[in-house]
């Protein structure tokens, strides 16, 4: 968690005006975790990892090929592709793209797959043209934040259902992390259980403006609204777009045969959303003295 909190405390600089410069030596740290491998495996049920060791990516196996959750940054692509393969998948076998957020960090590898795949893209409604422009918003013509602009084949809102043969997730709209985040629900099947699981969009300010200029229109309300949401959710397994959201390296390393899966922690995700509540709190105040100061 120390490597997130860090993370999180120098984008919360961004947030607050640092120089430009600033972002691109962040991100150049940054990109030695966000690019490092990581082995993949079977997470839990039909859900496997295929992500590195600082961008969570998942496959989701079906009775009629495969779900992919989100890719990484561009230059990941070839290793997430690496990672599908070692568990034995084909590539080809990719129906359907999901994505949980329009950031360059999950989105890189969209184009790519979805040419060399034919796979239906499908995300948030209010990121549609995120992804459709490559961008990030309030911040369109910073290139070290762009990616692949990508097509999106359906755009979802709250409670919309994306089902490939015997698999069915359920689209949340939880924004503010960005416009469209949209955290998807699915049940699984653990031993003689079924859990249910939420691959959480984000709920962090990191880059984003919360006044003046904010980031994207009603952006406090769309925070404020998605840590009351999932609060209130119950969800046995949760899952997150950065392994540190659920501490995925100690959980993976805890893993064994005929012992109960440790990614199963029933209260997880309403824990950790009252810590991102606060820290939104506390962002929001720095950024309403900082405008004020300013003024």
């Amino acid at each position: 968690m120390r490597t997130l909190k860090l993370a999180l405390c120098a984008l919360a600089l961004f947030s607050t005006g640092a120089p430009a410069q600033t972002v691109k030596d962040f991100l150049a740290q940054t990109m030695k975790k966000w690019t490092a491998p990581f082995e993949p495996f079977q997470l839990i049920g039909n859900i496997y990892y295929v992500g590195t060791d600082g961008i969570a990516v998942y496959v989701i196996k079906t009775s009629d090929g495969l779900i992919l959750m989100d890719t990484a940054v561009p230059q990941s692509t070839a290793m997430l592709k690496d990672n599908i393969a070692k568990l034995g998948f084909k590539e080809s076998d990719i129906k359907v793209i999901l994505n949980t957020h329009a950031h360059f960090d999950h989105t890189g590898g969209f184009a790519e797959i979805k040419k060399d795949t034919g796979a239906q893209l499908v995300a948030g409604l209010r990121d549609k043209p995120l992804l459709e422009g490559g961008y990030y918003p309030g911040d369109e013509q910073n290139t070290d934040l762009g990616f692949p602009p990508v097509k999106v084949d359906r755009a979802v809102s709250e409670g919309d259902k994306v089902t490939l043969g015997d698999t069915t997730l359920t689209a949340h709209a939880t924004p503010g992390h960005s416009p469209g985040c949209t955290s998807w629900e699915m049940t699984v099947r653990d031993g003689n259980q079924n859990r249910n699981v939420l691959f959480f969009c984000s709920g962090t300010v990191a880059l984003n403006r919360l006044v003046g200029n904010p980031t994207h229109p009603g952006i406090v309300e769309d925070y404020k609204s998605t840590y009351a949401k999932v609060k209130a959710m119950k969800i046995d397994v949760l899952l997150g777009p950065h392994p540190e959201v659920y501490g995925m390296q100690a959980k993976r390393a805890q893993m064994k045969d005929g012992a109960p899966n440790p990614f199963v922690q029933p209260g997880e995700l309403a824990a950790y959303a009252a810590t991102l509540e606060q820290d939104f709190d506390k962002a929001l105040a720095k950024q309403t003295a900082a405008l004020q100061k300013g003024n």
